[in-house]
């Protein structure tokens, strides 16, 4: 399958997370491929977007990435143990960004069984395949996305996204997840989901 250029992330943060649902994204390690196909986003809007970490044009050492160009990974870390992956938007000096929330495993299933639960996919109880990747935290586990991968360019041949089957998706549309600290912009439907998919973090 073809990787998705710059240009496909070169636009707002809510189209971006509409159209990356069902598309697969791909980690290479060590010459061993682990895939999974992207079931639910969030988008974040910048400045102007109380739930961003660049709201109000706030720019650290931490967000950097997010003010560069489209199609670079925003690894940072929440609570102190969990890694949370994003695609960056928007042209360069717009901080916008796409949370990847969950994803179906569809190919290195024994990698993804392993870096998760230290055992092989066929060994997993049915409750653990479910609870694989169905999680911002949970994905980035899989995946073994940290922060060594923070700034790292999806236009490049170890970490990318492919286009996918480019189905016609039943799409929801409602309130990002643990952001009852932003204001108005909690209530903003800016998370998107593939309905009824098994491996959504939150119905």
């Amino acid at each position: 399958m073809k990787a998705l250029g710059r240009e496909f992330y070169n636009r707002d943060s809510v189209i971006v997370a509409q159209e990356l649902l069902g598309k697969i994204l791909v980690h290479e390690i060590n010459g061993q491929k682990i895939s999974v196909k992207i079931v639910e986003a969030e988008a974040y809007m910048g400045t102007f977007d109380r739930a961003a970490h660049s709201f109000g044009g706030r720019r650290t050492p931490r967000v950097e990435v997010m003010y560069g160009r489209p199609g670079f990974a925003y690894v940072f870390l929440v609570y102190g143990m969990y890694h949370c992956f994003n695609i960056v938007t928007r042209e360069e000096g717009i901080p916008q960004a796409v949370l990847i929330r969950a994803a179906e495993p569809v190919g290195g299933l024994d990698l993804i069984a392993q870096n998760r639960f230290k055992k092989s996919y066929h060994l997993l109880r049915k409750s653990q395949v479910k609870n694989l990747t169905n999680g911002p935290g949970k994905l980035c586990r899989a995946l073994l996305i940290d922060k060594s991968l923070n700034g790292e360019d999806l236009c490049s041949n170890k970490l990318y996204v492919e286009e996918g089957d480019n189905e016609k998706l039943p799409i929801v549309a409602s309130k990002r997840i643990g952001i009852d600290y932003a204001g108005e912009a909690k209530d903003y439907l800016w998370r998107f989901y593939i309905d009824n998919h098994e491996y959504v973090s939150v119905k």
